[in-house]
């Protein structure tokens, strides 16, 4: 009797676990402490066009961006083949910038926000990582920027326990998605079932 009751215990704590986690983590979720930094968008500085640059458009394009930065004029085109980064003068094809230019044109957008960013300590390609750990890439093609902090990484940890990808692999992560909920809808019932026996 005392193995049966100990074994009940052990697979009630069992059904508890996924209750638990989303629990927890929805609560986060809810709160939402330092989402604000860690999802924040982080845009290319522009600055106003001249106002005599005519550009003429191509019949391949399907979608066409004009903009300026600090490091000057930039024709962003999308045809089926996808996002090029053009030369806006001579519609060639414009070089990924070196590591002074990648450092210049990211500092210019990292100055919206010191306190989550601080200071360029490496350059790598169209990637650097800043002095507060901050990872940020640049999408030369679409000149779009991207970041992502500990804390980044901390909430998407949260968001795997709370919709049970506990291991990375998808089949088996379905699974245990599976078991989670059999186990919160078993869970339930057998405490409506005790509350109503009483």
């Amino acid at each position: 009797m005392t193995k049966t009751r100990t074994l009940h215990r052990l697979i009630g704590l069992i059904m508890l676990l996924p209750f638990l986690g989303w629990a927890i983590t929805g609560a986060i979720f809810f709160i939402k402490p330092g989402y604000a930094g860690a999802y924040e968008m982080l845009q290319v500085k522009t600055y106003p066009l001249a106002a005599d640059q005519p550009i003429q458009a191509n019949a391949a394009w399907l979608e066409m961006r004009y903009l300026k930065t600090i490091l000057g004029e930039h024709l962003l085109v999308r045809t089926e083949e996808g996002w090029q980064h053009l030369d806006p003068q001579t519609h060639q094809p414009k070089p990924a910038p070196n590591e002074e230019a990648t450092r210049t044109l990211l500092n210019d957008a990292l100055a919206i926000n010191p306190a989550r960013y601080g200071q360029i300590v490496s350059v790598n390609g169209t990637n650097a990582t800043t002095s507060t750990g901050v990872q940020v890439k640049l999408n030369w093609e679409r000149m779009t920027l991207s970041q992502r902090g500990a804390d980044t990484d901390r909430l998407d940890f949260f968001y795997r326990i709370h919709y049970l990808q506990w291991t990375g692999i998808a089949s088996v992560d379905k699974i245990l998605g599976g078991l989670g909920i059999t186990f919160v809808v078993l869970l339930s019932l057998f405490g409506a079932i005790l509350f109503f026996r009483k």
